[in-house]
């Protein structure tokens, strides 16, 4: 018998929710309960999201107000969160609350940045702000499943999508020790990465035909990454990281680059990323350089390598809203429940986008 998990997704109108929606209407074990938005509370899922109005056509968006009423009392429950960063901590402290209260066994796995970092000291640098859930923090970890065996924690905070790609490519390259533990990192995203609210750098006239960097070696990925490859790898590590608005709307490229401690060949170099990644599902090393188009829409991660003996590149290409977002979520949200971890999650790219 198919065990069924209850599943809500708080901040579900913006991209990363409306992922999360279309990824847990094809799951086997995830059933929706609910979908929460105050902006479109009411409102059917179709209406916002023509492509899921087929899929969740007996599915409208609640209020923050009401989606616990959806949730049976005593019973298991799997939360998302794509709420923004700064918000997404106080309404998942209320949530983890009320589901105490209710005798709901919950496991939280959140897409914003609220939890991507151990000490309350870290993050209130990196985002300049008071954290909303001080006292949470010890109840998350933040990591990709591929780095990791087993988490000794009920809730997981998702690095974010520059970050996954980056770290994906860093940490096997950074454990091998074949390199100096200094990498430079540049990258490439689509405008989803921006979010669902327009802005200047997302509006088509400017995007369109165009590619720029923005916040070079000042993007709050960077000391992401050094945090997640020093926890994966053991070694501290520098990052320099510049990120560049592509003229696409989904999908990351990232091309790292780090020094050689003694000569190495293309082949030392793709054998140490193939065993790291031997039993990860989602990450191949492909010959040559990966595509964007390769992968947009699944929950594969694309490497490609190369070597001139003395510099080492890494490429790695994601897409950014499902495996640097709602499909690494649900890829963990596999794991904390004890499913195979690509249930609802093998879907291959569509390779015409």
């Amino acid at each position: 018998m198919s065990v069924s998990i209850p599943a809500v997704v708080i901040g579900a109108s913006g991209y990363v929710g409306g992922e999360l929606l279309r990824l847990i209407a094809g799951h086997p074990n995830l059933d929706l309960k609910a979908a929460v938005s105050d902006s479109g509370a009411g409102k059917p899922i179709g209406e916002l999201f023509g492509h899921l109005a087929t899929a969740l056509a007996d599915h409208t968006f609640v209020p923050h107000s009401e989606w616990l009423d959806h949730v049976p009392a005593d019973g298991d429950l799997a939360l998302f969160s794509a709420a923004p960063h700064g918000a997404s901590a106080g309404m998942l402290a209320e949530a983890i609350a009320a589901c105490e209260a209710k005798g709901i066994n919950v496991h939280v796995v959140d897409s914003s940045a609220d939890f991507r970092f151990a000490e309350q000291s870290a993050w209130e640098a990196v985002y300049k702000a008071q954290h909303g859930a001080p006292d949470l923090l010890n109840q998350f970890v933040c990591a990709l499943p591929e780095h990791v065996e087993a988490i000794d924690v009920p809730h997981v905070g998702h690095p974010g999508c520059f970050a996954t790609a980056s770290t994906l490519a860093t940490v096997p390259l950074i454990r091998s020790g074949l390199t100096t533990a200094e990498v430079f990192i540049s990258g490439v995203t689509g405008s989803t990465g921006s979010g669902k609210m327009p802005v200047a750098g997302t509006h088509h006239p400017e995007r369109n035909s165009n590619l720029y960097a923005y916040k070079p070696l000042a993007h709050r990925h960077a000391p992401e990454v050094e945090a997640l490859a020093e926890a994966a790898s053991g070694r501290r590590t520098s990052v320099h990281f510049v990120p560049h608005s592509g003229p696409f709307a989904r999908g990351i490229h990232v091309t790292v680059q780090a020094k050689a401690k003694r000569p190495v060949s293309d082949e030392q170099l793709r054998a140490v990323f193939a065993k790291a990644y031997e039993n990860a599902p989602f990450v191949q090393v492909v010959e040559g350089t990966p595509r964007i188009k390769n992968v947009v829409a699944s929950n594969q991660c694309h490497i490609g390598v190369a070597t001139d003996g003395e510099t080492v590149v890494v490429m790695a290409a994601i897409d950014n809203l499902v495996k640097g977002a709602a499909g690494g979520a649900v890829q963990w949200m596999n794991r904390l429940w004890n499913l195979p971890e690509s249930t609802g999650l093998d879907m291959p790219a569509p390779g015409w986008t």
